[in-house]
């Protein structure tokens, strides 16, 4: 982030209703710029809509955080239901979208470029839609003008792409992100200069958790200046750890992916005398790809997460447990997430940093890998192992058939809520429902694995691995908002 002064953070919009109903509602144009005018939402006419009973939002239609409640708890928090309402604050013709895609790569991101080109096209009629070239900074580098051939008039830089739907047609076939990305380059005051100077009036920004974070930002950086600028999330994790959503969109793929070099890393400790085939998945502080794909597999051994620690020496560590494994199957398979075990490496890049301001970790697959040979061969027991880091080979490959009907959904959600007014929000799933929550929710905490919770509970009794808990362990875990800590005997 940019070392300028940050704009005044606006306060989170929260309507009370009977029964502890609790609707924590996203902003609107209308919060600091009055008497906007309004216009009939243009899919009251468009024929692929003619055939829809309801297709209009209800106003005060909601969807509520928790699924499974007690008859006499609170009606509890809430988020506004997404979709198209039957006003909107944005004529067709006066529309200028951006769209910036931010942080590491992820399935499905093409495919959210290309409905949000298509949605804005083909339900709202709007035709000048920017993609910025390379995350954050495109919005301010390399400013030069140019005319787009075939475009329109206008402000146009080297660093963006004149989107259309004929242009994004295809590119959901395509894994990565044809407007590039990167890390960092964050600066406020400089890409809300940029969306002013532009004439942008519409913002779609595709990241993690440290990208809505940003997004945040430039919301309130455009609320201070007054501007009629919506700013819309979509949220982007492969690793699932952004909270509030039931999930992140690549994440299906990512663990629909992982099989094929968990299968590979089985053939591989098959093949061989006491093999032992460790592979090494996406997970910087949550095990959600590791354990999903632990369970899809039903051939791994041994599931090792963040969220759970482990110990190497001793009884009841995994040392013992993956000789115990070898001498009563001649062979194991071993998933690891990055973010495992890093307490038991050296502290020396722990400091360090990347330019999202993610911590640099080490590599843990090849560090236990080494851990596991140095250990077996003062055992005088002769293994063998077979190492497998698939990360970027995951994170590159096109989103399959149920990633691209989320994304799909997603960005129509989006298109949806900006050409309503309202801002400041990210489009993503509640309970199976399609919702618009506010920035601040979205960031303030990350998703992680329970590990006092009954799917990691399921994994257990699948892999039939011990805990690695040592043998008097304080867990703590939410229930109900209040902590509980739980004094757990552990036996293996």
């Amino acid at each position: 982030m940019a070392s300028a002064a940050l704009p005044e953070i606006s306060k989170p919009k929260i309507v009370d209703g009977p029964g502890g109903y609790v609707l924590e509602d996203v902003p609107h144009l209308t919060d600091y710029i009055p008497d906007l005018p309004t216009y009939p939402n243009p899919l009251q006419d468009n024929p692929a809509y003619s055939v829809v009973k309801q297709y209009f939002v209800h106003v005060d239609d909601s969807v509520p955080q928790k699924v499974v409640v007690h008859k006499d708890d609170p009606k509890g928090i809430h988020f506004r239901r997404a979709g198209a309402r039957q006003k909107v604050y944005f004529q067709s013709d006066d529309v200028h979208a951006c769209i910036v895609t931010c942080g590491g790569l992820c399935p499905g991101l093409n495919t959210v470029v290309r409905e949000i080109v298509c949605g804005l096209h083909h339900m709202y009629g709007v035709k000048k839609v920017l993609g910025i070239d390379g995350g954050y900074k495109g919005f301010y580098a390399k400013n030069t003008e140019l005319d787009p051939e075939g475009g329109y008039k206008g402000f146009y830089a080297k660093n963006t792409v004149y989107l259309n739907p004929k242009v994004v047609n295809d590119i959901h076939k395509r894994g990565g992100t044809i407007l590039g990305t990167s890390r960092g380059g964050h600066d406020t005051s400089k890409i809300v200069d940029s969306i002013q100077d532009r004439g942008i009036n519409q913002v779609y920004i595709i990241g993690g958790d440290g990208t809505q974070r940003g997004a945040a930002l430039i919301f309130e950086e455009i609320r201070r200046r007054g501007l009629k600028v919506s700013v819309a999330g979509i949220p982007k994790t492969i690793d699932n750890d952004i909270p509030v959503i039931d999930k992140s969109f690549g994440f299906d793929t990512a663990v629909e992916e992982a099989q094929r070099a968990i299968n590979a890393a089985h053939v591989e400790s098959e093949s061989f005398e006491n093999c032992i085939g460790l592979v090494k998945l996406m997970g910087r502080y949550s095990g959600f790809i590791a354990m999903y794909a632990t369970l899809a597999s039903r051939d791994v051994d041994c599931c090792l997460i963040p969220e759970s620690p482990f110990y190497l020496e001793g009884p009841g560590g995994l040392f013992e447990y993956i000789e115990k494994r070898l001498k009563e199957d001649g062979h194991m398979v071993i998933v690891i997430a990055e973010g495992a075990g890093q307490e038991l490496l050296s502290q020396s890049i722990q400091s360090t940093t990347d330019a999202s301001g993610n911590k640099l970790l080490q590599d843990v697959g090849l560090w236990i890998s080494q851990s596991i040979k140095d250990h077996f061969s003062k055992q005088k027991m002769p293994i063998n192992l077979k190492y497998i880091d698939p990360t970027y080979m995951i994170r590159a490959v096109p989103s399959n058939a149920s990633d691209n009907v989320y994304c799909t959904l997603l960005a129509q959600s989006a298109v949806h809520g900006a050409m309503a007014g309202y801002t400041g929000f990210t489009s993503g799933l509640v309970n199976g429902r399609h919702t618009y929550i506010p920035f601040n929710r979205i960031i303030e905490k990350q998703n992680k694995v329970v590990i006092t919770d009954r799917m990691w509970a399921r994994l257990l009794s699948s892999t039939n691995q011990p805990s690695f808990l040592r043998p008097s362990t304080n867990l703590l875990s939410k229930e109900n908002g209040s902590q509980k800590r739980l004094d757990k005997k552990v036996t293996h």
